[in-house]
């Protein structure tokens, strides 16, 4: 459905994209995940001709994406993470206007912009201006938006930011049944545990580039991180945190600022129980242990290095 290939991107010296490559099939949902300025942001505005590159290719459903491409940009729907309606417009009434940017057959566009209200739930709203919703109701406002014409391909930039559990949840289920409905998806999102949930493969950006790609278990496979042991209400020396360094399969083992244990492991058995042992053998008293498999936290961390912020 999408082909990019060997994109390069540049603002003076700035290499924003760095010969990126991507190829999205048809019926994903694509976790895009990238620290900031990693160019993910870039990357989509080129994708849908709002930028211009230096160098590379871009296809869209089998044709090549140019500026005035309107008939493939109108199966595209665009969900942007700052809400993007209307004010002086009820909720009806915005959802129609978008939907009649795309539709222009007015019978067809109610019956459209109706199926959009029910959607992300907000059939009691209709005739509500946008600053009487809270900021859950107005995100769900900004994918009917984004989503009323039908479009083939969705994307959806951040757009769970700082909405209640509820809200969230219902977005989250949205993009599923979007997806089964037939909609592509591209994802991005700084909520990790949400992209583990819906996205059926992720793509991890860093200076421009694809630098890793796979399904969440097989990025976990990419790390060394295969067991993260925690021990909470500990206190070590240095020198017994290097004994717990030294034991077989742990490669990181460090004291957190709320007197925690945090040691990663590598693949092995028993790495909980060597820890532990060691702790009995020098008498250190300690409070709650788990061991956990790795996130895909710990692969963004283990790959780019770097802490994936707003």
């Amino acid at each position: 459905m999408i082909h990019i290939k060997n994109l390069v991107k540049r603002y003076g010296q700035l290499v924003a994209l760095d010969h990126f490559s991507l190829d999205i099939q048809e019926g994903e949902i694509l976790g895009l995940l990238g620290p900031n300025g990693s160019g993910k942001t870039t990357a989509i505005n080129c994708l849908l001709a709002l930028l211009k590159y230096d160098k590379g290719e871009i296809a869209v459903f089998g044709r090549e994406m140019l500026p005035d491409s309107y008939e493939l940009k109108r199966q595209i729907g665009i969900v942007p993470q700052n809400v993007a309606v209307f004010d002086q417009m009820t909720v009806w009434e915005n959802i129609d206007y978008f939907c009649g940017l795309y539709v222009t057959d007015k019978a067809k566009r109610k019956e459209l912009v109706e199926d959009a209200i029910r959607f992300v739930g907000l059939e009691e709203y209709r005739k509500t201006m946008p600053k009487k919703l809270s900021g859950g109701l107005l995100r769900r406002l900004n994918i009917a938006c984004g989503i009323a014409h039908r479009p083939r391909l969705i994307i959806m930039d951040e757009p769970t930011v700082a909405v209640d559990p509820q809200s969230r949840n219902r977005i989250l289920e949205g993009i599923v049944e979007l997806n089964r409905d037939g909609a592509t998806v591209i994802y991005t999102s700084h909520y990790m545990e949400e992209v583990e949930q819906i996205c059926s493969r992720i793509v991890i950006m860093d200076h421009g580039r694809a630098i890793a790609s796979g399904t969440t278990e097989e990025l976990k496979q990419m790390i060394r991180t295969a067991e993260t042991v925690t021990i909470e209400g500990i206190s070590l020396t240095e020198q017994q945190l290097h004994a717990i360094r030294e034991l077989p399969h742990v490669f990181q083992a460090e004291l957190s600022q709320e007197h925690a244990l945090i040691a990663k492991c590598t693949s092995g058995r028993h790495n909980l129980i060597r820890i532990l042992n060691c702790l009995q053998e020098q008498e250190i008293p300690f409070g709650r242990v788990y061991s956990a498999p790795p996130t895909l936290n710990d692969v963004f961390l283990e790959i780019t290095g770097k802490e994936l912020r707003d």
